[in-house]
C-alpha cells in the first residue's frame, strides 16, 4: 500500500505543470503554443528568456528530488528511485495538462540529486561541458545521460545503475524527433552560452 500511495505522491507531484504556471503567471503565454511547444525547461528558455527557464529548471528537478525524500520524511519501507520514476512519469505524461508535459531530463536529475548528490554534480558538470562545447540542449541531455550510466556503475548499487539506465533509455525516446533534426543539421542551437 505504501508504494501505491507515494508512487500516486510523486505522479501528482510531478504533473505539476512548471513551464505552463510559470508561462501564465509571469508572461500570460501558455508556453504550449510557442516554439516547440513542449512543457520543459527548454522551451521556455527559448520562449520566456533566462529567468523563467531558471525557475522552471529549479521547480522541475524539485519535482524529482520531492518525490524521492518523502518515502525517507515518512520513513517509508519503499524503494526511493522506484517512487522517482513516478515523478517522471507525471512530468512527461501530466494529468494536469493533457498529458503531454516535459522530456524527463531535469525531473530525472531531481531524481539523483534526492539519492546520491555527487552523482548529480557530475551530471551537471557533463551536461554544462556538453551543452558548451556542442550548443544543442538535446544532444547534451543525450550525453549526459549515457555518461551518467557508466558513472553509476562506480557507486556499486545495482538499482541506481538500472534505474538511470532506464531514465537514459526513456530521454533518449523523448527526443527521437530532436535526433533527426540533429542529423539533418536542424536542430536548433543555443545562443546565450
Amino acid at each position: 500500500m505504501e508504494y501505491v500511495l507515494f508512487a500516486l505522491i510523486a505522479y501528482l507531484f510531478g504533473s505539476i505543470p512548471s513551464a505552463l504556471l510559470v508561462g501564465k503567471i509571469g508572461y500570460n503565454i501558455d508556453i504550449r503554443e510557442q516554439g516547440s511547444g513542449n512543457l520543459g525547461a527548454t522551451n521556455t528558455f527559448r520562449v520566456l528568456g533566462k529567468k523563467a527557464g531558471i525557475i522552471v529548471t529549479l521547480s522541475d528537478i524539485l519535482k524529482g528530488t520531492v518525490a524521492v525524500l518523502l518515502p525517507l520524511l515518512f520513513d517509508a519501507e519503499v524503494n526511493r528511485l522506484v517512487i522517482g520514476i513516478f515523478a517522471v512519469i507525471g512530468h512527461t505524461y501530466p494529468i494536469f495538462a493533457k498529458f503531454k508535459g516535459g522530456k524527463a531530463v531535469a525531473t530525472s536529475g531531481g531524481i539523483i540529486l534526492g539519492i546520491n548528490p555527487i552523482l548529480f554534480l557530475i551530471m551537471v558538470s557533463t551536461f554544462l561541458i556538453t551543452l558548451y562545447i556542442t550548443k544543442y540542449v538535446s544532444l547534451s541531455s543525450m550525453i549526459t545521460g549515457v555518461i551518467s550510466v557508466i558513472i553509476s556503475i562506480f557507486f556499486k548499487d545495482v538499482g541506481l545503475i538500472i534505474v538511470i539506465s532506464l531514465l537514459t533509455i526513456f530521454v533518449f525516446y523523448r527526443h527521437r524527433e530532436n535526433i533527426k533534426r540533429i542529423r539533418k543539421g536542424t536542430e536548433p542551437k543555443i545562443k546565450w552560452m
